[in-house]
């Protein structure tokens, strides 16, 4: 049974014919080829497009080897044009043919020619859709599956609680949902990260065998939530690992891996402020799965784990996500006035709605809940403010300081749980 990405679905539908290069991008294995190839084309047929009419080409597939050239590319479309109606151009991995910014640019002066690829995000990325194209680029960004797309290639029946334990665990890369043992699982990921992101990044910064790249994914890896810089982590490297690696290359690297798409940076905002904050910051892993496979699944520490969670469902959702920062007066033990920062998990922004959201495991005891609840209290501003907390038997509420106590499971299940 194939997964339904009905979101990335509906966003192909919303770009079509509007004269721009579709260019999905995400990391590699994200399911990019399949919603391309198999969902999006499937629509458009079920649209009334005519098969001969729907222009498929992967490029990774060394039966089309000879397309790669890019004249011998142009060459074979042009012929596959016939008449005047719309045809839909699907080239997957198009990184893969010589100039083909060239290409895809030739393409954008043919009427009746709509044209969607993807490419491999380690030579083809985000950044780059905004050069190559000349302003004509329109870039659907997408995720690992989703917990709801997750839970849909299972049986209804099947035990959700379980289903969770696995997705933190193995994450949502589409491949894992066909893998019957933990093994499987296992050694697939821990391929992946190092024989293809890994490798990929590598080859295109001709890094070679730099070991202090592998360091710094465990490093990133093991931190998880927690507040760090390029300048922190040059210190751990020097002190730990005996290395002299400089901060810039760690800069260098860490730019790396966003723009392989492994990783997203968190930035700090003053709330009251209303300001960002330079450094630090915090670095999520785009899919659990490869997070836990990098330290061989050795760290399993539930409250990162769900923490992240909620930063990558909240990105994927299209919201903007930093991390939020208030200043309380308080008095020490002399009586003496002092300020006290406290964080605010996720400042999340769409368009002009706010929320603020802290994750917490469990709210076991009294003490537990004013802790997470005292930023949120003194932000003093009317947007939502919500606890998303994993203890999944706890039906969401909202208590008599108008926040809302989320269970994980009504986050994850509703697109609309948070109210915006």
């Amino acid at each position: 049974m194939g997964i339904k990405r009905d979101d990335y679905l509906q966003k192909l539908i919303n770009r079509r014919h509007n004269k721009m290069i579709k260019v999905i991008t995400g990391m590699r294995r994200c399911g990019k080829s399949y919603l391309l190839f198999n969902i999006f084309a499937e629509f458009l047929k079920g649209q009334g497009v005519i098969e001969d009419h729907i222009i498929k080409i992967n490029l990774e597939d060394r039966r089309n080897k000879d397309l790669r050239a890019p004249d011998k590319l142009l060459e074979y479309i042009d012929n596959k044009l016939k008449d005047d109606k719309m045809y839909y151009i699907l080239l997957d991995e198009v990184q893969l043919v010589d100039e083909f910014e060239d290409v895809l640019n030739s393409f954008l002066h043919v009427d009746n020619a709509d044209v969607y690829v993807t490419g491999s995000n380690a030579k083809f990325l985000s950044k780059d859709v905004i050069t190559e194209f000349r302003g004509r680029g329109d870039e659907v960004r997408i995720y690992p599956l989703s917990f709801i797309e997750f839970i849909s290639a299972f049986p209804q029946d099947i035990d959700r609680y379980k289903m969770l334990a696995d997705y933190m665990t193995y994450g949502g890369l589409p491949q894992i949902v066909s893998m019957a043992t933990a093994e499987q699982k296992k050694e697939y990921l821990q391929s992946l990260f190092n024989h293809t992101y890994i490798k990929d990044i590598k080859e295109r910064y001709k890094l070679l065998d730099d070991d202090d790249l592998d360091e710094l994914v465990n490093v990133l890896a093991s931190g998880i939530g927690g507040l760090t810089n390029p300048t922190k982590i040059q210190h751990t490297f020097h002190t730990v690992k005996n290395s002299r690696i400089s901060v810039g290359s760690i800069k260098n690297y860490i730019d790396y891996l966003q723009d392989a798409f492994l990783i997203e940076k968190s930035m700090r905002y003053d709330i009251k402020g209303r300001k960002y904050i330079s450094t630090p910051y915090k670095y999520y892993f785009e899919d659990l799965g490869l997070r836990n496979a990098r330290l061989n699944f050795r760290q399993s520490e539930q409250t990162h784990l769900m923490e992240n969670l909620i930063y990558t469902e909240l990105r994927r959702r299209g919201y903007s996500v930093d991390v939020g920062q208030v200043t309380e007066n308080i008095k020490n033990s002399a009586g003496i006035s002092q300020r006290r920062l406290l964080e605010v998990d996720f400042v999340c922004n769409y368009g002009y709605k706010r929320c603020y959201i802290q994750s917490a495991y469990a709210l076991p005891t009294e003490q537990k809940q004013q802790q997470e609840f005292a930023s949120l209290l003194r932000i003093g501003d009317a947007f939502r403010k919500v606890v998303i907390t994993g203890n999944t038997m706890q039906n969401t509420y909202q208590n008599d300081d108008g926040i809302i106590i989320l269970n994980l499971f009504d986050f994850l299940l509703n697109k609309d749980s948070l109210g915006l």
